[in-house]
């Protein structure tokens, strides 16, 4: 039962994303847009960490 909410869930959030890009484009560049920025100031903070702990923790 559980496997198929989870597909019935991504069904619809495809279905979501596909409905945005239609309909507003532009938005949904922006959209994208933001989530490469999350991605890659995550990225950059657990180097940033990773460095901090290479170095001793201090």
């Amino acid at each position: 039962m559980a496997v198929n909410a989870k597909k019935a869930a991504v069904y619809l959030v495809v279905v979501f994303v596909l409905y945005v890009i239609i309909t507003d484009p532009e938005t949904a560049g922006d959209y994208v847009t933001i989530g490469f920025q999350g991605v890659s100031d995550a990225a950059k903070a657990v180097g940033d960490f990773m460095t901090w702990l290479a170095a001793g923790g201090e």
